[in-house]
């Protein structure tokens, strides 16, 4: 499939005449071809209209039509084959394997949804039967179901091209409630979006689904993305990047007429505790786990461990031994984008002129805008008088918090912020501990987790990859896992309507077979 710099509004292509865009390979520091057509207004309009338009006849769509739809847009980045691997590869200098498992995931997560969609259980369909016998009043027939909201604006990560950006999380999870999705290329995958995008829009037409069901805008700086979450017809965006993006978008959600909901993923540093009995009985593997994590993806994950808190005493001294030696190893990489690297550079000369020790730095490599692996360590009262320490640089570095003892450590971990993850490593000694712990950490959190490191989000069930702000703008809901459908659904009622009117969900006869509670009792009736 040819690149050829259009957005794709509806069923057709169209070339911005706003301004001009080139993605950027960052490993070969040279622009990439072709260039792209930015759009402007007019653009926005007409793929917010034409999602406004779809919005009726997709949701009514039958529930198979739009599980299929989903797989189809698997089958078809599939179908992409190495085109997308190679354009993906060079717009962001991420390994093949690393995009390769990316585009597996991605895959996934659709095929995860589609099941679901068949499956209906978000539908939530719930009925409770007339009681007109009821003394003193008597009670109406009630049903209700879940309804998608409306066209959703779907904002592309930076870091993940693939599983974060147009057919990602965000955009599979609101075509699966039922909504149209405008996505916005993220400027340093152009190429890769409209890859994926055409995937999208081929899917789109052999469902034989209304065009409008999916767009892909293109365009320079804020202005375009401002007016996608500012245009009446939209009715919630889904955001993965900077704190001072999502806000910016969440405050434009606020002044319009009709406030939306703004699902913005935003700053994470996924505090680890190191707990004693587990550095005395394998601390030199943690340590290396640890490091291995902090410099995964040249940090580049909103899931890096950014913070340690471990007990003062003689193990942790040699697991930070352990530690140091192991990110000295570490080789600076490229970065995503020249802008991630320079503000990486800014984040660390803040951290050092802090105050915090900076104990090991990585090795030095003739990567182009090479992040540099560093490792830090403070004193939990240097911490807690230093709120900066706390905040998130994204990239290959970590701060180590020695507590002189566990209350110290409760206290560090009230101050927190609120994280996507936290992490427990524990053995059995480490119990007591860890139960102290719990509850602040739920408090904090969107994932605990035990002896593993954060930086992997299983798309499932269970999953949630989301937490109390700042973490995301809306700590009730998750961007991975079955429950991100929920972002995009609100609950109707229906009192004492005839069954000629009730939505398929609701009707006595359950011809979709669905799970449903009836009178209280859960089952397919």
């Amino acid at each position: 499939m040819i690149i050829t710099g259009e957005m794709l509004i509806g069923a057709s292509a169209v070339r911005g005449a706003e301004v001009t865009l080139r993605a950027f390979d960052p490993a070969r520091n040279v622009d990439l071809e072709p260039v792209f057509g930015g759009g402007g207004a007019a653009e926005v309009d007409r793929a917010c209209n034409l999602a406004d338009a779809a919005f009726d006849p997709y949701r009514h769509a039958p529930l198979e039509t739009r599980a299929q739809f989903l797989e189809a847009i698997a089958d078809n980045i599939i179908l992409l084959g190495d085109v997308l691997i190679e354009r993906a590869q060079a717009e962001s200098a991420l390994p093949k394997a690393r995009l390769e498992g990316e585009r597996a995931r991605t895959v996934a997560q659709l095929r995860l949804f589609a099941s679901l969609v068949r499956e209906g259980r978000w539908l939530s369909a719930t009925l409770d039967s007339a009681q007109p016998d009821r003394k003193p009043l008597p009670r109406p027939d009630l049903r209700l179901q879940k309804i998608p909201l409306g066209p959703v604006a779907v904002f592309g990560a930076s870091n993940f091209p693939l599983a974060f950006s147009v057919a990602g999380g965000d955009t599979t999870a609101a075509l699966a409630a039922g909504c149209p999705v405008v996505a916005k290329s993220h400027p340093a995958h152009l190429g890769t979006s409209e890859l994926v995008g055409r995937a999208v829009q081929k899917a789109v037409a052999d469902s034989g689904l209304p065009e409008g069901v999916f767009s892909l805008l293109v365009g320079a700086g804020n202005a375009i993305g401002e007016a996608l979450v500012a245009h009446p017809a939209i009715a919630a965006v889904g955001f993965t990047g900077s704190r001072r993006g999502g806000l910016a978008l969440v405050e434009i959600a606020a002044r319009r007429s009709v406030p939306i909901p703004v699902y913005a993923e935003m700053s994470s540093v996924n505090p680890v505790f190191a707990l004693p009995g587990a550095l005395a009985t394998r601390g030199d593997a943690l340590a290396a786990g640890y490091i291995d994590s902090v410099a995964l993806g040249v940090g580049q994950f909103c899931t890096n461990p950014g913070l340690l808190f471990a007990l003062a005493d003689s193990k942790l001294e040699d697991f930070i031994d352990d530690a140091m030696a192991a990110l000295e190893k570490k080789e600076a990489q490229t970065m995503l984008t020249a802008g991630m690297a320079a503000a990486y550079a800014d984040g660390i000369a803040h951290r050092d002129a802090s105050g915090a020790q900076r104990i090991a730095t990585g090795k030095e490599s003739e990567m182009a805008s090479g992040a540099l692996p560093a490792l830090y360590r403070v004193s939990a009262e240097q911490f807690l008088a230093t709120p900066q320490l706390a905040d998130e640089i994204f990239g290959p570095t970590s701060v180590i918090v020695v507590c002189p003892n566990e209350d110290e450590m409760i206290a560090v971990a009230r101050q927190l912020e609120g994280q996507l993850t936290a992490t427990l490593l524990m053995d059995n000694d480490d119990i007591d501990l860890a139960r102290r712990l719990m509850p602040v950490l739920e408090r904090k959190v969107g994932r605990i987790l035990a002896n593993g490191f954060p930086t992997g989000v299983e798309v499932a069930y269970a999953m949630v990859h989301g937490g109390p702000f700042p973490a995301t703008s809306d700590g009730r809901s998750t961007s991975v896992g079955a429950m991100a459908i929920e972002r995009f659904l609100r609950p109707v009622c229906y009192q004492d309507l005839p069954a000629p009117l009730l939505p398929q969900a609701l009707a006595d006869e359950n011809p979709l077979n669905l799970w449903r509670l009836r009178d209280g009792e859960l089952g397919a009736n």
